[in-house]
């Protein structure tokens, strides 16, 4: 059969606010097929809602194809419709107008309008809310407009951004049990649907692939089958399997390819997580009150998080060797063990020293430091590198958090009114006696 999508060789970059290209989408070829859903996975960062818009036609492509059915897309797609996490209703129209806007810029009849909303409202199980207004809804019901104002226009292809994300943990999980159930059932108007998330447990729970996005461009890492019969028990040991994987490649090195160790590694190789001394410090010390291993969905939703906004403290933590990662679980290191137990000027001298030897950036900046006349060179030199490899914004973010991770470590301080980056009056020694 022809895939209802297929997506080839895409790429997307925009314009910087200082004119430098920053890349979103690398290369990605995929396709979807009816009857099926597909999950695109993936970090903040990763692109899966510019993605999932390129399969819209709503974003024009700098590289590759995008065809429905065969015929290239010059424009908005006509097979798809998509839910959107910010419901996105029109305020002034009451739920049945909102769900017949799509109906009415296609040109169709009042009377065939409010038949086919009205079905779409009492599949959704919104029936008897046709006459409220958005403000007079909850987070749950606005978001079950957003499904019938999608649903009522029939897609081939269900496009979905996030769509529970902003929903409470029980609203979100009635959501996604109703939508399963529809979609098992003969009433489901729609040939397939594709999901973006960053939740890995609702991605095992809903889709039949998940598709994993690498980040910084986004790029296609690595597809999942999910080989699990409906309704999924989040409790079999085979659906924690496909959790324990997913994490495995969320957090884990690219799949068949070898990443340089932090200690060899160059500031562009491994770049520097968006994490500060406080938060990767203040994770590993929960992990370690947990006995020195901590299960990684669980920590997130007791502490409030989505585990996407954990992930760079559990990739700052395990780049300086204070944890490593074994699919959803996080485990202390003999050198996290110290760093969390020690008083404070032995956990910052320790800190210095991990830093020092595996953040890359550190490294660079630290020896330069060192060969340098006085001791010290203006920022802009390390940024004027940086921008080699990273997008201004970027190489911006790993300056400083390079600058935070050595001022902590008292390897290096920064004056912010001169711009200068001077190394440590009690590294210095130790500095010049470093190898190369």
């Amino acid at each position: 059969m022809t895939p209802l999508i297929t997506v080839e060789k895409v790429s997307k970059s925009f314009t910087g606010s200082e004119g430098d290209e920053l890349r979103v989408l690398d290369d990605i070829t995929l396709e979807l097929r009816a009857g099926e859903i597909v999950a695109l996975l993936g970090r903040s960062g990763s692109g899966k809602s510019t993605l999932l818009r390129t399969i819209a036609g709503l974003i024009a492509l700098t590289g590759g194809s995008v065809r429905y059915r065969g015929e290239e897309l010059n424009g908005a797609n006509p097979g798809t419709a998509m839910v959107f996490q910010s419901f996105a209703l029109m305020p002034w129209l009451t739920v049945q107008d909102n769900v017949e806007l799509g109906l009415a810029a296609r040109g169709v009849p009042p009377a065939e309008r409010r038949e086919r909303a009205l079905a779409a409202i009492d599949l959704i199980g919104l029936d008897g809310f046709e006459s409220a207004y958005p403000k007079e809804l909850s987070g749950g019901m606005r978001q079950r407009v957003g499904f019938a104002r999608a649903l009522v226009l029939e897609p081939d292809l269900l496009l979905m951004d996030e769509p529970f994300s902003a929903l409470d943990v029980l609203t979100s999980e009635n959501l996604r049990t109703e939508l399963m159930s529809l979609w098992t059932g003969q009433r489901f108007p729609t040939k397939a649907i594709c999901i973006v998330t960053h939740n890995i447990e609702e991605a095992v729970q809903l889709a039949d692939r998940v598709l994993v996005l690498g980040a910084n461009p986004g790029h296609l890492r690595a597809e999942v089958t999910i080989d699990l019969a409906r309704p999924r028990d989040r409790k079999s040991p085979a659906f924690a399997a496909l959790v324990d994987r997913l994490y495995d490649l969320l957090t884990g090195r690219k799949p068949d390819l070898t990443e340089p160790e932090p200690t060899e590694a160059t500031p562009t190789a491994r770049p520097l997580p968006a994490a500060s001394v406080g938060g990767l410090a203040g994770l590993a010390e929960i992990v370690h009150a947990r006995g020195g291993r901590a299960d990684l969905p669980d920590l997130a939703a007791e502490l409030n998080f989505e585990v996407d906004d954990l992930l760079p403290l559990v990739d700052a933590a395990a780049q300086l060797g204070l944890l490593f990662v074994a699919g959803a679980d996080l485990h202390l290191t003999p050198i996290g063990q110290a760093f969390t137990t020690a008083d404070i000027q032995q956990s910052k001298k320790i800190f210095a020293e991990q830093a020092r030897d595996r953040a890359p950036l550190v490294r660079t900046i630290y020896k330069a430091l060192a060969a340098s006349a006085d001791g010290s060179l203006r920022a802009g030199f390390f940024l004027d590198l940086l921008r080699r490899g990273f997008s201004a914004e970027d190489a911006q973010q790993q300056l400083d958090t390079a600058i935070d991770w050595g001022r902590y470590g008292e390897l290096f301080d920064f004056d912010t009114d001169t711009g200068q980056i001077a190394l440590d009056p009690a590294h210095r020694a130790t500095a010049e006696r470093a190898p190369a």
